[in-house]
């Protein structure tokens, strides 16, 4: 539900007429951030986040958000982390609606490279699966959503959530995913993450914890969180199921 009488995404366009602003114009995204502040502080500071990637037509991440692939979300074109323009259908390159399919991995003794695209894939299905099946986790996890914007890749400055989730008592739930291990290094980005939806986009009163999901829990890991109250950890285990397909027989 909206919180003024139009959604973010076309309070953006109201924020363009506003500023007046023209095409190739550079806007930083703390003028974008100032001027909700000024004329509609209630918009949280990730939502805004969320909506200058899904609103950009060159954000991969944008794929999470819901886009309309009527070209309805397509305004900015993102520069860098912090830089846009508005975005010119003449010249720039095609919108990014959907995930592009992946490429044929090379045998040509790119081995290294081949097993980092097949984790990152892999942690990309491990994402979608979670998101979807966050009962796992916890009973009463509920995945992040508000005007369109889902808890997937959710934007924390110029980094990502894997995963924001809601749980049945309506506090923030941070979920990072690693494939592999799960080393004590991941401690620190989850706090940082933590601290980021704590400060910038919960509500008072709105507690904010964090899960780390790991194939592996190291020792360090372990040993890193038991110092700490809010971040519980997770292993998860896979399984595969075979089923032989019986072939009609041929008599002759």
């Amino acid at each position: 539900m909206a919180l003024y009488d139009k959604p973010v995404k076309l309070l953006f366009r109201d924020m363009v007429e506003d500023l007046d602003i023209q095409k190739d114009e550079v806007i930083e995204r703390d003028r974008i951030n100032s001027w909700f502040k000024t004329n509609y502080p209630l918009v949280k500071s990730g939502t805004i986040s969320a909506h200058m990637i899904k609103l950009s037509i060159n954000a991969p991440s944008r794929i999470h958000y819901n886009v309309d692939p009527n070209g309805n979300d397509d305004l900015l074109f993102q520069i860098d982390s912090k830089k846009f323009r508005l975005y010119d259908p003449s010249s720039d390159p095609d919108p990014i609606y959907f995930r592009p399919k992946e490429k044929e991995a090379e045998t040509n003794g790119h081995d290294e490279k081949e097993e980092y695209d097949s984790e990152f894939a892999y942690e990309r299905d491990l994402q979608n699966f979670l998101a979807k099946n966050l009962h796992l986790i916890e009973p009463g996890l509920s995945l992040y959503f508000e005007e369109e914007i889902s808890g997937i890749e959710f934007p924390v400055g110029n980094r990502f959530i894997d995963i924001l989730a809601v749980d049945d008592k309506n506090n923030y739930v941070v979920i990072e995913l690693k494939v592999s291990r799960g080393y004590d290094r991941v401690v620190g980005q989850i706090l940082r993450y933590m601290a980021w939806i704590k400060q910038n986009h919960a509500e008072k009163g709105q507690k904010v914890r964090g899960i780390i999901v790991a194939r592996e829990i190291s020792d360090d890991l372990q040993l890193a969180c038991s110092e700490i109250n809010n971040v519980e950890l997770y292993e998860y285990n896979l399984s595969i199921t075979l089923k032989k397909i019986e072939l009609p027989k041929n008599d002759t």
